[in-house]
């Protein structure tokens, strides 16, 4: 693998890693009444709600931002969209760090307002990777590798998270701050590597034609396309199925098992090796044997089981077993819908519709974290309900709307 694919790995990799790495730390100074961000005496239902609010603001501005920055990479080139992501996500950690040192509610809302609007890198290097892509079968592996990507950033992001920010490790020299800092460093080496190894000699820069209300019409246009449609609104529920389970996953360990920072890292940490295990491993030679839609009726199936499952599991150290088979389906489940996506356009909308594929993931994510941020007051297990619920709705609707020929011929195994 050349450097150029590993830079735009890397991208990915930083990309996801932020979750990882934010979520323990924001978990346990938002939530933990024994932590001095928040005034000691605010509310567990107002700790609840901001906890909420810092992610659905993440993914409002994320929605707003990445299907339009990653259509402007249409124009200026894969390579500018890339470094204006990186150099939004420099200037959100920042913001973050600052917000640390200050207890400022509002910075840390403003640095994730940020890092949400320029978080466009993962479709963006989806677009780029499948650019470089020969057939149908290499397109395939490149969205295994990026879906890879993302575990891998989901696995380094709560180690970092958990290693730097306890104490018992490394005494003195740990800080909520120090996984910041990590961050800041691995972000300034991806854009090193972009500008020095990432080429596009077939580009031509384009007059640019976008503009911010296009996140609308390009969600207005999927009209045009009833195969896109169908495809995003299975997308939205699954998605809204699974991130229900993983951005509450951290609060229901801290309120039910006690938790602290380092043991929600390592379940975050177990999260991305099962994702990494189901991608790197399982996706491509599934794809070669089995239908896609069929693998997308058992992967979500999968995912809402294995959530029913973990909320009835009252033994914690069995939490982390249960983790595993929710995260291979959905690490199955995703790089196939991304497949069906990409198949079901041509190579000139390739960035358009990986774009409506994170601006879909936005939504979803955004509008069921507040949800179930606001939810968990009357049961720490709402938002998991609702997990289960989106994933049955997912099923429904392919039921419904994957009958069609043109559905399932991109469902059909490729012939060799």
């Amino acid at each position: 693998m050349n450097i150029s694919r590993l830079s735009l790995l890397l991208v990915v990799v930083i990309d996801v890693m932020g979750y990882g790495l934010i979520l323990p730390i924001f978990n346990t100074i938002l939530l933990d009444p024994d932590q001095s961000f928040l005034p000691h005496d605010t509310s567990a239902e107002m700790r609840q709600f901001k906890y909420g609010l810092v992610i659905a603001v993440f993914f409002l501005f994320y929605f707003l931002g990445a299907a339009f920055i990653a259509k402007m990479s249409d124009y200026i080139g894969r390579k500018r969209g890339i470094l204006i992501c990186l150099t939004g996500a420099l200037i959100g950690y920042a913001l973050t760090l600052v917000s640390l040192y200050a207890s400022s509610f509002l910075l840390l809302v403003l640095g994730r307002a940020i890092s949400g609007f320029t978080t466009a890198n993962q479709p963006i290097a989806q677009a780029a990777l499948i650019d470089i892509s020969n057939d149908d079968q290499e397109k395939s592996k490149n969205l295994g590798l990026i879906v890879a990507a993302s575990a891998l950033g989901l696995l380094g992001g709560p180690l970092i998270s958990g290693i730097l920010s306890d104490k018992a490790l490394l005494g003195s020299l740990a800080s909520p701050q120090l996984p910041f800092y990590a961050a800041v460093g691995l972000i300034l080496i991806n854009m090193a590597l972009i500008m020095g190894f990432f080429f596009e000699p077939d580009f031509k820069r384009k007059k640019i034609d976008v503009h911010l209300t296009d996140v609308f019409t390009n969600l207005w246009r999927v009209r045009e396309n009833p195969t896109v449609l169908r495809l995003a609104l299975v997308l939205l529920f699954a998605l809204m199925g699974l991130n229900a389970f993983f951005f509450f996953l951290d609060t229901y360990m801290l309120i039910e098992f006690k938790f602290d920072t380092l043991q929600n890292s390592l379940a975050l940490t177990v999260f991305g090796g099962a994702m990494a295990f189901g991608s790197g491993v399982l996706t491509a030679p599934l794809h070669e044997r089995f239908d896609k839609i069929r693998l997308l009726y058992v992967t979500i199936a999968g995912m809402g089981a294995g959530i029913l499952a973990f909320i009835l599991n009252p033994i914690a150290s069995l939490s982390y077993v249960i983790i595993i088979p929710i995260t291979i389906c959905f690490a199955i489940m995703y790089p196939t819908m991304l497949a069906l996506f990409s198949g079901s356009v041509g190579p000139t909308e390739q960035g358009w519709v990986m774009g409506l594929t994170v601006a879909v993931y936005a939504l979803g994510s955004g509008s069921i974290t507040a949800v179930g941020g606001t939810s968990m007051h009357i049961d720490t297990r709402m938002p998991f309900f609702l997990a289960i619920g989106c994933c049955l709705i997912a099923i429904g609707f392919m039921l419904i709307l994957f009958q069609t020929p043109a559905i399932r011929k991109l469902g059909k195994v490729p012939k060799h």
